[in-house]
């Protein structure tokens, strides 16, 4: 007996059953509770981050008006609460509430679409006021003149600052969410959209107070990681609960998609912030300060959190339309909420780290010491984990096996071929990230050409070669009818979409592949993008993705939007050779050091930077042939293959219709012979 058909004793309460005015006084009193949630928790980060000084006065700063330090910290708290809404609204209109069998949202993700729209609207003004609170708090100004100076003349002191930059630019990202939500009826755009808000997290955290100095790679990474995650876990916390309350089950795939959404951020959470409080403790004194209270304070209520995720998974699973289930997701809204509270009051204190030790100026720049030059013996001993990007390719590679694996549970047969390059493109990636060349390329322009033709160029074209699209599409099960779409439905809306059609379009992948060299070398963004992690994490995930966009089309396995002939993709690869070639020849004899500020400062002394970079340039020009050789070998195999593959086709059809083609053919000709005599 289906759900919709069982009794109402055997499916237990639920809020539809209650009378229209219960149902919206139970709503009021959500919305009540949640603007009261987010009130104690601007005041938990007041209370615990007001009485100490330690972070302006550390950076040689002047102390702000209590009035001021308090307004930042309630912004900070609305835009993270704003963002959380918005990502957990959108993400559950998009990947838990079952659509219409159009694709439009059906009327539980209707409404989390509008919630969505709201809370990123509310959020995007705070975030913006905060980057307006944060040029006063770092410059000392009063608000007063920061108001005389009209609408927008803070935005100038806010450029040349980064903090405060990255939350104007995440509040103009919310309020772009917000306008597409307002117009949004499909899952997929909710879904989009709802990724895009919790991206916006990673905004501001990439600019992080402490995501600074020694090993700030790993800090920077962490801070990166739990602000996405938390933003996640907490409003899909919310918004489940909102959906609840709405009437929405949470019965089969639904609690299923919740519950994975739940689980999987809070586990991404519980591992950016360890990584993040181990660095900002590195050697410094565990008891004594307001920033070890604030962490002691989390911890407590992460042990919590996981305790009650723990017994949530269980509750779902046994009555997942009961008032239990609401009530947890309820409780877990507001422990998550206060962590996030205490995560804002920790921005503005001192971590133990800093008291206890000073910074060389290479961990300033770079995040570590380098002692020694680049060799091939220190490209095989001097490791340094990218946590994004190491941690990455294994997971890659593990999800790639075990998809080989449940297919030859199935009898099918997956070429192997196909697995040796998928495997090869990760290890090329963990090489060029977390090996010698990941430890020496922030510091020396020759070994970051190396590992940015290694990202660009070989290890797209393995993983194009690998077909981790087509093993998906094997592997994954379909969502079924009346569920909410599934992985593989994720998927296929991902490679069919307009932006997949546009990009991987052979004009426009082309420009990128080939421009790209050109806009970040040849400008000043180069020298910008080398002084900050983040962006050396930015520059790693364009290497990457311009050269699969690139390659896809030309070699991939896998079906693309836009599929050239074999002749076509011959000519796209001898257009595009050239202009690598002409690159690195420009790098070599250009007499102007690229990134030269960044790199004097570095220091090296056993470097000549005029002289690296030629090296840097001839290897862009020697290196970046072979893969375009490995990419043309490939071309030509899958065209034989093809003509092989057309000819055995066309000889089946002629066995089963007596070769009616070509007599067909034979019979024009004899036509044609007899009219013209």
């Amino acid at each position: 007996m289906s759900a919709s058909t069982e009794p109402a004793a055997a499916q237990g309460p639920r809020p539809d059953d209650a009378p229209v005015a219960v149902r919206r006084d139970r709503r009021a009193l959500a919305t009540a509770a949640t603007v009261l949630l987010v009130a104690v928790c601007g005041g938990v980060a007041v209370a615990a981050a007001l009485g100490d000084d330690g972070f302006w006065r550390q950076g040689g700063l002047p102390v702000p008006a209590d009035g001021v330090r308090i307004a930042g910290l309630l912004a900070r708290v609305a835009a993270v609460a704003g963002t959380a809404l918005a990502a957990g609204s959108l993400l559950v209109a998009g990947f838990v509430a079952a659509p219409q069998p159009s694709g439009t949202v059906d009327v539980h993700g209707y409404r989390a679409v509008r919630r969505g729209a709201l809370a990123a609207l509310l959020g995007g003004v705070a975030a913006i006021a905060t980057g307006w609170l944060s040029v006063a708090e770092t410059t000392g100004t009063g608000l007063g003149d920061l108001a005389g100076a009209g609408p927008f003349g803070w935005l100038g002191a806010a450029a040349t600052l980064e903090e405060p930059m990255g939350w104007t630019v995440a509040g103009v990202l919310l309020l772009a969410v917000s306008a597409g939500a307002a117009v949004a009826l499909g899952w997929r755009t909710a879904a989009a959209l709802g990724l895009v808000a919790a991206a916006t997290a990673v905004v501001p955290a990439a600019v992080h107070p402490a995501a600074t100095g020694m090993a700030h790679d790993w800090s920077g990474d962490g801070v990166m990681l739990r602000s996405a995650a938390g933003v996640v876990f907490l409003g899909v916390a919310c918004a489940l609960a909102a959906y609840r309350l709405h009437g929405g089950t949470l019965a089969g795939a639904p609690g299923r998609r919740g519950r994975a959404l739940l689980a999987g951020s809070g586990s991404l959470y519980l591992v950016g912030e360890a990584v993040f409080q181990a660095v900002a403790f590195w050697g410094g004194p565990l008891t004594g300060s307001a920033y070890v209270r604030a962490v002691a304070g989390s911890a407590v209520l992460l042990v919590l959190l996981v305790a009650g995720t723990g017994l949530l998974a269980r509750v779902l699973s046994a009555a997942p339309d009961g008032r239990g289930a609401t009530r947890l997701l309820a409780a877990l809204a507001v422990g998550c909420g206060l962590v996030a509270a205490l995560g804002v009051a920790g921005t503005r204190l001192v971590p133990p780290r800093f008291v206890a030790r000073s910074d060389s100026a290479l961990e300033t720049l770079i995040g570590w010491d380098v002692t020694r030059p680049f060799s091939a013996l220190t490209l095989l001993t001097e490791w340094r984990w990218n946590i994004l990007f190491g941690t990455g390719a294994l997971l890659l590679a593990g999800l790639y096996a075990a998809g080989v694996r449940r297919l030859a549970a199935r009898d099918v047969r997956w070429p192997t071929g196909r697995t040796w390059a998928w495997m090869l493109g990760c290890a090329a990636l963990l090489l060029s990230t977390s090996s010698g060349l990941g430890f020496y390329s922030p510091a020396m322009f020759s070994v970051h050409m190396i590992s940015h033709m290694t990202l660009n160029m070989l290890t797209p074209i393995l993983l194009a070669l690998g077909g981790p699209v087509t093993l998906a599409l094997r592997v994954l099960r379909p969502a079924g009818r009346g569920n909410p779409p599934g992985p593989r439905e994720w998927l296929l809306a991902a490679v069919h979409s307009p932006v997949a059609r546009v990009l991987t379009h052979p004009a426009c992948a082309a420009v990128l592949f080939v421009g790209s060299f050109y806009v970040l070398y040849f400008t000043p963004l180069f020298d910008v993008a080398l002084r900050f992690h983040w962006t050396h994490q930015l520059m790693n995930v364009h290497f990457v993705l311009v050269g699969y966009l690139f390659f896809w089309p030309l070699i991939g396995v896998d079906a693309s939007p836009h599929r050239l002939p074999h002749l076509g993709r011959l000519a796209l690869l001898l257009a595009t050779m050239p202009f690598h070639a002409f690159f690195g020849i420009a790098v070599m004899s250009s007499s102007a050091v690229l990134g030269r500020d960044f790199y004097g400062q570095v220091g090296l002394p056993w470097l000549d930077l005029l002289d690296d970079q030629k090296v840097g340039g001839g290897i862009a020009w020697a290196t970046g042939e072979i893969p375009m050789l490995l990419v043309m070998v490939a071309l030509v195999v899958q065209w034989s293959r093809d003509d092989s593959r057309e000819a055995a086709r066309k000889d089946r059809q002629a066995e089963r219709d007596d070769d009616a083609e070509l007599r067909a053919y034979n019979a024009m000709l004899d036509r044609l012979r007899r009219g013209g005599g």
